[in-house]
């Protein structure tokens, strides 16, 4: 009798530590897969190596999911290391962002290259209570000398709506980022030109901007920038301005038919409607996509600029002005119902006439954009485009090297035109510029040829 309940009390106690042991591993298990013992170690926003103005604080964020418990951070030269950094946070901290600054003691010999070393360790209760922990190392490279830029020469003046030719030298052996910045927004990005370190640019001034500034930037890896003015002459240019008469035929027509490019836009709106949707809307986009495909310069370094005027018809006579400010009205003047700028110059001679590219260049673009039917786009170099719209027939390809007096296309009515003629544009970097210009020897000499031949004798004394 004494021995069943002996057995039935050890059977007891046994079945009580199997369930304290069962409870215990469950606490054991929800603790090690609560928050609390997380395995993921802080981040620390570290690049394996860096340029470093160290005349200003280098910012390196750290965070962590369960707040930091403690960082620390060491700068080295090879010889002696300083802690610049040891903080312990008491209070939860998520992310913070140190401040490394050169030590003014610590380091006697500088040197150009150092080594920053962060640790950080986190909250967490795992590794037995003590914390996740990462360590991160940068090379650092020492850099607190601007770049150094002048100009050299560039046109006397630029015409609003215009261009002109900057050539200027740019030298930092660090150097990361270089570019004309506008008082507009625009960025005209250089061409490597004549010997190392100098580059020449051609800057455009847009027609509707009433001002035009320049300076050329340069900013090195280490975020060090200098900034030069391009100073010239500036010149206004009023352009005409002409109210068009919408006419039956125009809407029912032309624009009822490039309104079918956009049924999804355009089958609700009213005759009058759509002639403003594809006035401005619809240009909108297609000069978007000319500005994506022109924007663009090659990397190729060149010592001359050989462009002789433009002439792609033989006896074209000029039907439509660059920068006419065009409003169009239904029935009486007071009832305008669009505007738009035109941003080319028409000209007109026989139908399905050959169109010839003046100076080679490559074919970029040969389709169909819109309002300008027929397109194609050409690029000659030192960011400037010629463009060919309304065309019957394009005679080459994207990607086609055109040879100077090649037909690249004839003239049509495709797009927004009512009848055979050509449009023609020029584009610098994206902005649509006089085509004038680039049709007079005398002007072509003076802001191009002289401007070149001048820099390189600068280069060469």
């Amino acid at each position: 009798m004494n021995q069943h309940k002996h057995k039935r009390g050890f059977s007891l106690g046994l079945l009580l530590v199997l369930l304290i042991l069962i409870g215990i591993a469950l606490w054991a298990y929800s603790k090690l897969n609560s928050p609390m013992f997380e395995k993921n170690p802080p981040v620390v926003n570290l690049v394996k190596s860096q340029y470093w103005n160290s005349n200003k604080a280098m910012k390196v964020t750290i965070s962590d999911d369960t707040g930091l418990s403690h960082i620390q951070a060491f700068l080295t030269d090879g010889t002696n290391s300083i802690k610049i950094a040891d903080e312990s946070f008491k209070s939860l901290q998520k992310s913070y962002t140190l401040n490394v600054e050169y030590p003014k003691i610590g380091l006697p010999n500088a040197k150009d290259l150092l080594k920053l070393t962060i640790k950080a360790t986190d909250n967490s209760k795992w590794n037995f209570l003590s914390g996740n922990s990462t360590q991160k190392e940068s090379i650092i490279t020492i850099d607190n000398q601007k770049p150094d830029v002048f100009s050299l020469i560039t046109s006397y003046g630029i015409t609003k709506g215009g261009v002109a030719l900057a050539i200027f030298k740019a030298d930092d052996k660090n150097l990361k980022e270089l570019y004309i910045e506008t008082n507009f927004g625009k960025k005209f990005y250089p061409t490597k030109f004549y010997k190392d370190g100098y580059y020449a640019v051609l800057v455009a001034w847009p027609l509707v901007e009433k001002r035009f500034s320049a300076k050329v930037i340069a900013i090195d890896k280490a975020g060090n920038k200098t900034r030069s003015r391009l100073s010239f002459f500036l010149k206004n240019k009023k352009y005409r301005t002409s109210y068009l008469k919408a006419k039956e035929r125009f809407i029912n027509g032309k624009i009822s038919d490039l309104a079918e490019d956009r049924p999804e836009l355009t089958q609700n709106l009213s005759p009058t409607e759509k002639l403003d949707f594809i006035n401005r809307t619809y240009r909108d986009e297609n000069d978007k996509l000319i500005k994506d495909i022109t924007t663009k310069i090659d990397s190729n370094l060149i010592s001359n600029f050989d462009i002789k005027p433009f002439y792609p018809l033989r006896n074209g006579k000029v039907v439509g002005s660059f920068g006419d400010h065009r409003y169009y009205y239904y029935k009486d003047k007071n009832n305008t119902i669009s505007e738009a700028y035109h941003l080319g110059l028409d000209l007109a001679s026989i139908k399905m006439d050959d169109i010839r590219i003046t100076n080679p260049g490559v074919c970029v673009y040969a389709n169909y954009n819109g309002i300008y039917g027929n397109n194609l786009i050409v690029y000659h170099g030192l960011g400037l485009y010629t463009l060919y719209g309304h065309t019957s027939t394009i005679m080459v390809k994207r990607g086609d090297l055109i040879e100077a007096g090649e037909v690249g296309a004839r003239t049509g009515a495709t797009g927004l035109a009512l009848g055979d003629h050509l449009h023609i544009s020029m584009l610098v970097q994206g902005v649509f510029v006089r085509p004038a210009e680039w049709m007079d020897s005398k002007w072509i000499q003076t802001n191009i040829t002289d401007v070149i031949n001048g820099a390189k004798k600068m280069i060469d004394k």
